[in-house]
């Protein structure tokens, strides 16, 4: 059990190197006419961001994946080497000049010669053939000497050979050179030290460690030596090969470039795996540097272009490069020999004499070939001539109808075969070793392009444009009774329909995904078996189920493979088989398995062929690139040249006028330009990105004032979505937004508000002093009636005074006159009864009479009449007594009496009779006042009391 698995994988392995052995890699071939600059590239290499940048005989080649731009040293000549740091700086030398070409604020690439920091004496210089990047040191290679500097571009020592250095080489950061008379030599400790005085007489071109002292030493006519510690051996000889340059890959072959005979790949063993030349697919046998890019694809610089091998695809072709001609349609591998079947006829895999394979065509298989298929020991081919039998490497025609799609035994008749043709069913029988033709199958002549047997022995047949058919053959095999099944039995509609066997039953893809056949109800109904990894309406063009249990297909929008999983589920790959899409034959799909998880896809040219156990493929993502920023206008300028991966700091200011702007982007994938999709979103401006485009370019026109940044991303041919790479910028407003007119404004408009309130409030003074004026005059015309209304209230209210005065100065003259009247009468009365008195002699009448004259003496001193005269006279002299009283607080009352009558002006003989008292009386009272009062003497004691 053990050997009879061995050599099972045994041959399986063997038929992947035999197919593999045919199948080449895809390659991209760019002419100078293509990328703008001289024919021979001198090296290649690759910063993070995944520009490309070549040495070049017209200076320095940028490629972003799409585009190409050339940079020149200052005296126009030839770049020889080239090596870019992690910030983007790139190191060049040249014929007589060496530097760094670095990115300026605007991203454009500005050299920077180094050879002026060379002593003078240095500074002469003929070719500089090397740069390297070391930790500590970066080193310039000539032919006589090697300039060290540091990381900051200061010139450190320099090292001199003793006769010339031929080459140079950088390996585990130490530099090694090979000494014309000397041999090889190595840098250590700021010297060189002898390793190896063998190759003192040959011209190394490549040296590759292979383990701790041990090296591989490839020279250009004397073949490939190991060299270890001291000694040297033969290791590989190639008298026949004139090796340029050498590259270790990173799955550890190794690339050799030869001046005539194109690439060869070795592994380490030094086994050959692949040679490729100008008979294989390259454009140019002469190849003088190689480089391996970050996506792992080979770079080959020409002396006449560059070519790209995609080594890293698990793809190889096999065309007309490989031995055959015309659009592949099938194949197989029968016992160890692949067979091709095109549009042109039947190719069958060879040995060559030296060990090489070749694809011959067989006789009489020209014209078109649909099916190769092995049935009961016999090699079938379905051709448009018929029904073929290849026996010896050589087809024989079977008789029978011409026009034959395909092949399949008869279920329960293992001799029988069954033959669809252009119209109809054919059956043919296995007698001894020939296939002979009986007859055709009755009752159905459609097309029969696409069959498939149920477990029952029924035929289904799925015709392209009609519907499917199912059939089933009677007891003697020579007629079929016939069902159609169409739209009204569940079919989404009769085109685009097809029958495969998965998982040994049967499904049928359609326009609205896979249906299978419901036997009871006799109808189709979806089935969910690729539910998990495909859409409902996913439209299948091809599956095939190989015998590893995977599931290969082709849709109409992506192709790819189920790989089966140990637990019976499956893990959908498709990304990778991107690329194949356009190359696909696309006439009759078809998938042909020729190995363990290997098939070959039918292609325009030829087939492709894949295998899972190579698939370590890792779609590249690199960043999307702003390649350049213009104002666009009668003519563009230039604003950012694209030459930073990410252009975040800083903020590009853009005047208001010239606010159009239109950006350049691009991703460096390699050979997906056609197939790049971008999305671009202005924030700023709008809301969020666009909808996905192949345009590499987006303007934007009339922006007005603010602060933007555009953003950019790309999705290549794999499905993945780049890193977004921003660009920032500000439209400044116009002169008539800016900030100084807005202040401008602001002042204008102060000014205006103050001339304006100036204005107003001039006009309001103007017309507050009209009112004011008329007002004034209103009130003065008021104040004028006022005053003569006051006058003659003053003259009516004086005269009302002089009135009530009158009134009562006549009053207070009527109550003093009834007073000086009564106090007179009484007083005579007196005297009369003092007269009696004195007269009468009647005792008792005396004495009555003196009481009278006492009632009447007490009822003068009684009198309240002097209240009521107090009354008036102080209401007539505006409150005088008070006043008066207030003044001359120790007058005596009669004291106030008296000054209350000099101030009515009385007569002393008046006052004499107010006051009971005689004349002499009141000017002794008189005196006594002005004493009281204080009154000179020369001061009138009336007129001071009429001032009072």
């Amino acid at each position: 059990m053990r050997a009879t698995l061995g050599l099972f994988f045994l041959f399986v392995l063997t038929q992947q190197v035999l197919c593999q052995s045919l199948a080449l890699p895809f390659t991209r071939y760019y002419s100078s006419q293509e990328y703008q600059g001289g024919i021979q590239n001198y090296a290649i290499t690759q910063h993070a961001s995944g520009l490309l940048y070549i040495a070049n005989n017209y200076g320095l080649l940028v490629h972003d994946g799409t585009t190409w731009r050339r940079f020149s040293l200052p005296n126009s000549t030839k770049t020889r080497h080239v090596q870019v740091d992690e910030n983007g700086i790139i190191y060049v030398s040249g014929q007589g000049e060496f530097g760094t070409f670095s990115p300026n604020d605007k991203g454009q690439l500005v050299f920077k010669s180094l050879k002026d920091s060379l002593p003078e004496s240095f500074q002469n210089l003929e070719e500089v053939w090397k740069v390297f990047l070391g930790n500590e040191h970066i080193y310039f290679c000539a032919t006589d000497r090697i300039f060290v500097f540091d990381h900051n571009h200061r010139f450190n020592f320099s090292l001199e050979s003793q006769s010339a250095f031929e080459s140079f080489y950088f390996s585990n950061n130490t530099l090694f050179v090979n000494e014309r008379q000397t041999g090889l030599k190595k840098l250590e400790n700021g010297s060189f030290s002898l390793v190896n005085s063998y190759f003192s007489d040959k011209l190394i071109t490549g040296l590759i460690p292979t383990g701790s002292g041990k090296y591989l030493v490839f020279t250009r006519d004397n073949g490939i030596n190991e060299l270890t510690g001291r000694s040297v051996a033969n290791w590989k000889t190639t008298p026949e090969l004139t090796i340029n340059a050498v590259l270790r890959l990173s799955n550890g072959h190794i690339a050799i470039a030869t001046q005539l005979d194109g690439l060869l790949l070795i592994n380490t063993e030094g086994k050959e795996l692949m040679k490729l030349n100008k008979e294989s697919g390259l454009n140019n046998n002469s190849i003088v540097s190689l480089f391996e890019d970050l996506s792992g694809n080979l770079w080959l610089g020409h002396n006449n272009g560059l070519s790209m091998i995609q080594l890293s695809l698990p793809f190889g072709k096999i065309n007309q490069y490989s031995g055959i001609t015309g659009t592949g349609y099938h194949a197989t591998n029968e016992q160890g020999t692949l067979y091709l079947g095109t549009n042109n006829g039947v190719y069958v895999q060879q040995s060559n004499v030296d060990g090489s394979k070749s694809m011959e065509l067989i006789p009489n298989t020209n014209g078109q070939v649909y099916q190769i298929k092995s049935l009961q020991d016999l090699l079938l081919v379905a051709h448009n001539d018929g029904a073929l039998s290849i026996r010896n490497n050589r087809a024989e025609k079977i008789a029978g109808p011409e026009g034959i799609w395909n092949f399949q035994l008869l279920k329960d008749y293992p001799n029988l075969i069954l033959a669809g043709s252009y119209q109809g069913l054919h059956l043919y029988e296995k007698r001894d070793e020939d296939l002979t033709y009986l007859r055709k199958i009755k009752g159905f002549e459609e097309s029969s392009r696409v069959i498939e047997q149920d477990e029952n022995g029924d035929i289904w047949v799925a015709h392209g444009y009609k519907g499917i058919y199912k059939l089933r053959l009677d007891s003697t095999l020579s007629a079929v009774k016939v069902a159609y099944f169409g739209t009204e039995k569940g079919l989404p509609s009769n085109i685009f329909n097809n029958v495969w066997k998965v998982k040994n039953r049967l499904i049928y893809t359609t326009q609205a995904g896979v249906f299978r056949f419901n036997e009871l109800q006799r109808v189709f109904e979806r089935d969910p078996i690729f539910d998990p990894y495909f859409e409902n309406d996913f439209l299948f063009h091809y599956l095939l189920e190989d015998q590893m249990g995977n599931i290969f297909f082709i849709g109409e929008t992506e192709l790819g493979v189920l790989e089966k999983k140990v637990d019976g589920s499956y893990q959908k790959h498709f990304q990778v088989f991107n690329p194949l899409l356009p190359l696909l034959n696309d006439d009759l799909p078809n998938i042909s398995a020729i190995g363990g998880n290997e098939v070959l896809f039918a292609a325009n040219e030829g087939f492709i062929r894949f295998s899972l156990n190579d698939n370590n493929f890792q779609p590249p993502v690199f960043p999307t690139l702003i390649r350049a920023a213009y104002l666009t206008g009668p003519s563009d300028s230039l604003i950012f040249a694209g030459n930073i991966s990410q252009h975040l700091s800083g903020m590009t200011e853009i005047p208001y006028k010239k606010a159009n702007i239109r950006f350049e982007s691009s991703n460096p994938t390699p050979n997906n330009e056609k197939s790049l999709r971008y999305q671009y979103w202005l924030e700023g401006f709008e809301k969020d990105y666009g909808e996905w485009t192949d345009k590499r370019e987006k303007a934007y026109t009339n922006l007005r004032e603010g602060k933007y940044t555009f953003h950019a991303r790309s999705r290549n041919i794999y499905g993945a979505i780049s890193p977004v790479s921003s660009y920032n910028f500000e439209v400044l407003p116009p002169w008539y937004r800016s900030k100084l007119a807005y202040m401008i404004y602001v002042f204008v408009l102060l000014v205006n508000f103050l001339m304006a309130y100036r204005i107003i409030e001039k006009r309001y003074q103007k017309k507050t002093l009209q009112i004011k004026t008329a007002s004034e005059q209103a009130i003065e015309a008021k104040e004028s009636e006022l005053k003569v209304s006051q006058k003659e209230v003053e003259k009516l209210r004086t005269e009302k005074l002089k009135q009530e005065i009158q009134i009562k100065n006549k009053e207070l003259a009527a109550a003093t006159m009834h007073l000086i009247t009564k106090n007179g009468f009484i007083d005579n009365m007196r005297n009369n009864l003092n007269a009696i008195t004195r007269k009468s002699k009647n005792q008792e009448v005396k004495q009555e009479i003196q009481k009278v004259i006492k009632t009447i003496e007490k009822n003068i001193a009684k009198d309240q009449d002097w209240e009521q005269f107090e009354v008036h006279f102080d209401q007539v002299h505006g409150d005088f007594m008070g006043r008066f009283k207030k003044e001359y607080d120790k007058l005596s009352p009669q004291e106030i009496k008296l000054s209350a009558y000099l101030r009515m002006n009385l007569s002393t003989k008046e006052i004499a009779y107010l006051m009971n008292i005689s004349i002499r009386g009141v000017e002794i009272a008189r005196y006594r006042l002005r004493k009281k009062l204080n009154l000179e003497r020369s001061d009138n004691l009336q007129e001071y009391i009429l001032k009072f």
